[in-house]
């Protein structure tokens, strides 16, 4: 499968391991650009945005496509807030609850989660059965965000600890953002 977008991969906290779809997908897809963050386990916001837009602003933004799963899918929503970059669209995965009592402490800046439209295409994949989300929670965000939904079932967190390792039903909604 061939895309036309630059595509940068955002982990969420801790980073993606070698096993993580995010990784698979570089390994498949050499142009793929992995964002590094500082600080991947007690992230700051305002950090995490920081190099957002900096590797958006590296490339040619109309032709970005981010690829977020789990908080920063909800960094993506709080660049979009701060910086309105007109990019081709997102992909956001198992997006996490930060406001929720079971999200791992530990991080900064990441509440209250924006809820507003985002100024581009999105899509929002979700579980029914994810540890960081409740598909209520999962959905509100996706309506907020303007982001169309999908639900994919008992997935859990949509990691390797589910099973996601290479997980080419990602690259086709990756795909539907890239046209």
């Amino acid at each position: 499968m061939n895309f036309t977008s630059t595509v940068l991969i955002l982990p969420g906290l801790g980073n993606s391991g070698k096993n993580h779809w995010q990784s698979e997908w570089e390994r498949q897809h050499p142009d793929f650009k992995r964002v590094n963050q500082q600080e991947w386990d007690a992230p700051v916001c305002n950090d995490w945005i920081n190099e957002i837009d900096r590797a958006v602003l590296a490339n040619d933004p109309a032709k970005v496509v981010l690829v977020g799963h789990s908080l920063a899918c909800s960094t993506i929503a709080f660049w979009a807030r701060t910086f309105q970059r007109p990019i081709k669209g997102a992909l956001l995965v198992a997006p996490s609850d930060t406001e929720a009592d079971s999200y791992p402490a530990g991080t900064t800046g990441f509440t209250p989660i924006p809820l507003f439209k985002l100024p581009f295409p999105s899509i929002v994949v979700a579980s029914t059965d994810d540890f960081y989300v409740t598909l209520a929670r999962a959905t509100l965000f996706a309506e907020a965000w303007g982001s169309k939904l999908v639900t994919i079932g008992a997935a859990g967190h949509i990691n390797v600890s589910s099973g996601h390792t290479s997980w080419p039903e990602g690259l086709q909604f990756l795909k539907e953002l890239d046209s």
